[in-house]
């Protein structure tokens, strides 16, 4: 019986755990999951930052700006293919969350743009950054950072936070 009563405590520990590590952040109606960037090389200026912003509301809200301690400027912007040529721009009217939908933020698409970089990112840290909404408000929210050239979140940071 004291073996199944440790294997108990042992699963609810973990479950503890694992929930007190959820990567997802709420504020109103908006919940902002799957949050990362890439590490940089050492003397890079810039990098990119990603997740997914979910509104569950019956409103539309906007994403307007985005700051972090982490680098001199950030901005939001969209990179597209345009006539076979890449081309990044920011989106000086911030990024629609329409209510009911999900906007990711991902590599080759929308995303955050870190620039003026004070130092590198680097592989098992975190990145803070605060997303600022028209409706919701600001946002705190942390990037784990994966690897340089990393595609996506590493499969076990999908639904955790703060684990290499």
């Amino acid at each position: 019986m004291t073996l199944l009563k440790s294997l108990a405590a042992a699963a609810m520990l973990t479950l503890a755990a694992t929930s007190s590590f959820a990567s997802d952040v709420v504020k109103g109606d908006i919940t902002i999951s799957k949050t990362w960037t890439r590490a940089t090389p050492p003397k890079a200026m810039a990098g990119g930052g990603f997740a997914e912003i979910t509104n569950n509301g019956s409103q539309d809200d906007r994403l307007v700006a985005a700051s972090s301690p982490a680098a001199g400027r950030v901005e939001l912007h969209e990179m597209a293919v345009t006539d076979g040529v890449m081309k990044m721009r920011e989106m000086e009217n911030g990024i629609p969350v329409a209510a009911g939908e999900t906007v990711s933020l991902k590599p080759g698409g929308l995303h955050i743009m870190f620039m003026k970089l004070n130092a590198p990112f680097r592989r098992g840290e975190t990145v803070p950054v605060t997303l600022t909404f028209e409706k919701a408000g600001n946002v705190d929210i942390e990037l784990n950072v994966e690897k340089i050239g990393a595609k996506g979140m590493a499969h076990g940071q999908m639904h955790q936070h703060g684990k290499n």
